[in-house]
Order: structure tokens, then C-alpha cells, then sequence
């Protein structure tokens, strides 16, 4: 069954490390958005009902409870089973927790990144230790008890007992559901722009090297998998029963729609994308890059990021036979029956074996 993804690119500031089209924005251009994006979603022809509803980022939970709720109402319902919204971790209020479950919200998402001062700092972000548990438990009492918990591994300075100390804190706070990225070094954020220029700002020249980053991503996988947060993709672990339902469609090509700036869709054989910029999104006859999909390159380098792997069909097989081969031999991909998946070793390279499958 398809989902909906529903892009909102306002924050209270731009973290260093941020890659999305999102920011600091006028109240008029918040306005225009509102309007634009209602407009949107109002005219799509919904040929079937959504499963799930995610409400990404930017912040979310900066969204007014009242159109929040209208976007809500707007969306098929009768085969909803999951409704996201990602919050920053300040922005919760018990009025606002319970607003969000009623209007059919039933798990969020906080961007914690880091639950150590000094490296929350560095970033941009304003929030405390002390300010996650204060939101979760407002959540808990506003009877969203599926949660989702970000870190970064990677952010400058940190180190392997500050990241220790991130994990403690996951540890109290008992989550269901937790994502680790590994920081991306690349031009879309001012802190990977700084890095990329062999310059210092936003602590650039502290970033942990590739080494020292594999180590605390292999620190998290194992201390979570204690936890009983057991990984089922590359960058996302959970109890049983608490995988995001709405992730998995990504990962297991399934249709969703997007809405937004910046928003992406996919229909099974077709990927196309709002404009990312309020100038093209907001143009009366907003241009939309439509690109055609590649069922088999996308079966690879996208279904390998879950742990349990992928079937290839017999034309897989044929097709993909040398870097299949290849990767066997040097122990990145491990074959039990028909089912490919990833090694240990080879989910910490997997850009270099996905890289492979394209154009192969």
C-alpha cells in the first residue's frame, strides 16, 4: 500500500551539519507556503488510500496544531496505519502532544543527534540532555508512545565516550526505535561545505576520522543490539514490531507521494520531485523533474540497505554476475540460498558495493 510524505522546511535555525532543503524563512513565505501546499494536496487525484503519513523536515513541530489537522483531514484515512511527524527536540508542548494524537498522529520522530552539550553546541542546536526527556515524557502522556530517537556519529570533537555517553542516554530513555547516521561530508551543508574546503568554522577540523566513525557506528549496533534495538536497515534499528512502516517503502520500492518543496515521489517505475527552492515551488506551472526508474539497479542498491537482504530474479543474476561475483569473493556480500544481503564489513562500505550495481 502507497504513503504519503509531506515536507515542512521551517526551523528556529539551520544546523551546520543540515543537507535538506529547510531553513529560517519569513512569516509571509510560511504563509504562502501554507497555502501552496494546501492547494496541492487538495487537487491530487487520490487513485487509493495511504498506509502511512510522514511529516518531514525542516521541523515539523513547528506546524500549527490547526493545519497540521487540515493537512490530516485532507489525506485518505481509511487504510492509514502509521502517521510520522519529526519533531526538534524544545518544540513539544503537552497541548500540542495531545492535539497531534488527535489528529491521528501516532509517532514521532525527535532529532536529538547527540545528547552531549558541547557537540549540540557546536552544531547549532539549542536542546539539552535534560530536553528530550522532558519531550518524551510529554509524548508518553499523550499516549504516543512509539518513538524514534536520531544520533549522529560523526559530529566534531566527538569521541568515543562522548558517543558512549549518547547511547547511555538511549539506554534510559528506552526508545522503540532508533536511527544513527554516519555525518556525510558533501556541499549541501555549511559544515561539509567547510570540510570539503580544508577549513575550520562550525569545527570542521574536528570532524572523527572515516576509522574512528566506522568504530562508534560498530559501538552502536552493538550496544543497541544488547538493548534489545535490534538493526534492520543501515541506519535504523528497533524493537520487533516497531520498524517505520513508512521507511520501508522506500526500501522496498513500494509507491508514495510527496508534497512540498523538495518532496520526491514514486510510482513503481517513475521518481519525480518538487522543486527545491520556494521560487519554483510557488510558480503557477511548477516544473517537476520526472526520471525513469530502473527496477533492477534499484532492487540493489536500494533493498540491500535492509539486513535481511534481497532475492534477485534470474535476469539479476545474469545481469549483475560480475560485481555479485566480485563482492562475494572479498566478503562485502554473503549468499544464503537466493537471498544477497550486505556483510558486517560490507555495510560499512556500502556506497562502494552499491556503486556497482548502476549502470552495470
Amino acid at each position: 500500500m502507497p504513503g504519503v510524505y509531506i515536507s515542512y522546511p521551517f526551523c528556529n535555525q539551520k544546523c551546520s551539519f543540515c543537507n535538506f532543503a529547510s531553513g529560517v524563512f519569513s512569516a509571509e513565505t510560511r504563509e504562502r507556503y501554507h497555502r501552496t501546499l494546501r492547494e496541492e494536496i487538495r487537487v491530487h487525484a487520490w487513485d487509493w488510500a495511504p498506509e502511512t503519513v510522514y511529516f518531514g523536515g525542516g521541523t515539523p513541530s513547528l506546524m500549527p496544531v490547526e493545519f497540521l489537522r487540515e493537512l490530516m483531514n485532507a489525506v485518505p484515512q481509511e487504510r492509514l496505519m502509521e502517521a510520522t511527524l519529526e519533531c526538534a527536540p524544545g518544540t513539544i508542548t503537552q497541548e500540542n502532544a495531545v492535539a497531534w494524537k488527535m489528529a491521528g498522529i501516532d509517532r514521532v520522530s525527535l532529532g536529538v543527534q547527540s545528547f552531549v552539550t558541547a557537540e549540540l553546541r557546536q552544531t547549532g542546536r539549542r536542546h539539552t540532555a535534560e530536553t528530550v526527556c522532558r519531550d518524551i515524557e510529554l509524548l508518553r502522556n499523550a499516549g504516543i508512545a512509539n518513538l524514534n530517537l536520531d544520533l549522529i556519529a560523526g559530529l566534531p570533537a566527538q569521541t568515543a565516550d562522548s558517543f558512549a555517553e549518547s547511547l547511555d542516554w538511549i539506554g534510559r530513555l528506552q526508545p522503540p526505535h532508533v536511527s544513527v547516521y554516519l555525518f556525510e561530508v558533501d556541499e549541501d551543508s555549511r559544515l561539509g561545505r567547510e570540510v570539503l574546503l580544508g577549513g575550520v568554522r562550525y569545527g570542521a577540523s574536528c570532524v572523527p576520522s572515516d576509522d574512528l566513525m566506522a568504530e562508534l557506528y560498530e559501538m552502536a549496533v552493538q550496544r543497541l543490539a544488547a538493548a534489545g534495538i535490534e538493526r534492520y536497515e543501515i541506519s535504523n534499528f528497533a524493537r520487533a514490531g516497531f520498524e517505520s512502516r513508512h521507511n520501508l517503502k522506500y526500501w522496498l520500492l513500494e509507491p508514495y507521494v510527496g508534497f512540498g518543496l523538495d518532496a520526491h515521489s514514486f510510482d513503481g517505475s517513475r521518481r519525480w520531485s518538487n522543486p527545491d527552492t520556494f521560487e519554483g515551488y510557488f510558480a503557477p506551472s511548477r516544473l517537476r523533474e520526472v526520471l525513469a526508474s530502473d527496477p533492477s539497479e534499484e532492487h540493489f542498491f536500494v533493498g540491500l540497505r535492509l539486513l535481511r537482504g534481497i532475492e534477485p530474479t534470474p535476469e539479476e543474476w545474469a545481469r549483475f554476475a560480475s560485481p555479485i561475483s566480485k563482492h562475494l569473493r572479498s566478503g562485502m556480500l554473503q549468499c544464503s540460498g537466493e537471498r544477497l544481503r550486505l556483510s558486517d564489513r560490507g555495510i560499512l562500505l556500502s556506497n562502494e558495493v552499491f556503486q556497482e550495481f548502476i549502470n552495470a
